[in-house]
């Protein structure tokens, strides 16, 4: 069974397909430039976004037999422990003007999608930090992530930027990592990232409900993931007209 399944996924997939008994081969990407691979009629059993924009486009498409939301992610700061001072957070780095922020690239990296909602979801002083942040990862152009590194860890320690916006669920990693702070966004500015897959052969679907067990959920919360706000087993079908996968 082959897996296109969004990069913040790399992390837990190992542990998280240990216990399902059919043999699995996962490619990893950004969750947009993958659903284009797709639509471009490369082949996979099931797609595993960052978001549910993408899976429910393939749905609509007729690429896809059903969604299911499976967790959720959120939002986080990591920042190179020497530039942050005493009584700083998350808006006072963010806005101050001498620091450099990373984020993923936005349209083709979830990631990048949602830190952009952040900053609208920061008001006026959300559009400086927008005009300020660079994409460094994620994105079609964008240099590699060196392998086994994270992106906020090797965007900081390479002098790229002061401050990275990713997924908290790298947070606990990244607290263990010399010179790195973790800094957490509060609600109701951080977005919510709604992670769901698209069954795009009958093959998936045995996987499809494996990804919404009892036994998945415990790993993938275990990682640093949440509960999809959908609920477990929430589905997303094609209407009435939509056609089969193509």
């Amino acid at each position: 069974m082959k897996v296109l399944a969004a990069g913040s996924l790399r992390t837990v997939w190992t542990s998280l397909m240990a216990p399902f008994p059919e043999p699995v081969e996962a490619e990893f990407g950004p969750a947009g430039l993958l659903r284009e691979r797709i639509e471009a009629g490369e082949f996979c059993d099931l797609f595993a976004s960052a978001n549910l924009a993408h899976p429910r486009a393939l749905l609509a498409a007729g690429r896809a037999l059903a969604v299911f939301p499976f967790a959720s992610n959120q939002l986080c700061l990591t920042v190179r422990r020497e530039v942050w001072r005493k009584g700083d957070d998350w808006f006072s780095l963010l806005t101050r003007e001498t620091l450099r922020i990373a984020t993923s690239t936005p349209g083709a990296d979830p990631s990048g999608d949602y830190a952009q909602e952040l900053f609208t979801r920061m008001g006026a002083a959300g559009e400086s930090v927008r005009r300020r942040a660079q994409a460094l990862v994620g994105g079609r152009d964008s240099a590699p992530i060196p392998p086994g590194r994270l992106a906020a860890e090797w965007i900081l320690h390479s002098g790229k930027a002061e401050v990275f916006i990713g997924y908290a669920s790298y947070g606990e990693t990244l607290r263990q990592m010399e010179g790195l702070k973790v800094i957490t966004i509060p609600p109701p500015y951080n977005p919510l990232a709604n992670y769901a897959c698209a069954v795009i052969t009958p093959q998936a679907q045995p996987l499809a409900d494996f990804l919404l067990s009892v036994e998945a959920q415990k790993i993938v919360q275990q990682a640093g993931f949440l509960p999809s706000p959908c609920g477990r087993g929430a589905l997303f079908s094609p209407s009435p007209r939509g056609r089969g996968p193509g």
